[in-house]
């Protein structure tokens, strides 16, 4: 199973009837909230529709409220207010670890699937990787720590290479080139 499936299976595992009876609504709604733009996301929007149509979820018993930030950190925390105000049954972020902190920000009780690069436990959105004690849970993919793997891997590649490029968003929490 690939990660992007096990995201979209978590969030449909958490959209429950438990869930879903706390709800005015008759079909429970997932937030899904993204620091990027609708049209950057598509490969990550495809495989998270395909993950919970297989799980059974999407259009059949559940709603998704999609909210894009367009690149712009500082719409984040109205956006995830916004979807708090929905009372949405989960929230989903994307887009890097801003997303996710802006949901936690929002909300103390509405669960958070969230997939990042940074490392949640740094950013403070949950004291342990292997057990998740807040409403935050996910993949992380903590790009910093994985960095000298990754060079590794790419000298035995390509032992010759001289110069290596890395691209990065310096505005992106947490990430390693903030210095957060």
């Amino acid at each position: 199973m690939e990660r992007r499936e096990f995201i979209a299976l978590l969030v449909a595992a958490m959209a429950c009837p438990e869930a879903a009876a706390a709800q005015k609504a008759s079909m429970p709604v997932i937030g899904f909230l993204s620091s990027a733009s609708h049209s950057a996301s598509q490969l990550l929007l495809n495989d998270f529709r395909k993950g919970l149509a297989e799980a059974g979820y999407e259009g059949q018993s559940v709603t998704i409220e999609y909210r894009w930030a367009d690149g712009r950190y500082d719409v984040l925390p109205a956006l995830a207010e916004d979807l708090v105000s929905r009372r949405v049954s989960v929230i989903a972020t994307a887009g890097g670890s801003t997303s996710a902190i802006a949901a936690s920000k929002a909300t103390a009780t509405i669960p958070i699937v969230s997939i990042m690069g940074s490392d949640p436990v740094k950013l403070g959105l949950t004291a342990s990787l292997s057990r998740p004690d807040k409403n935050v849970t996910g993949v992380a993919q903590l790009l910093a720590e994985a960095e000298g793997k990754r060079l590794e891997i790419l000298h035995e590649l390509m032992p010759n290479a001289k110069t290596v490029g890395y691209l990065a968003n310096p505005n992106m929490l947490g990430s390693a080139s903030s210095g957060r």
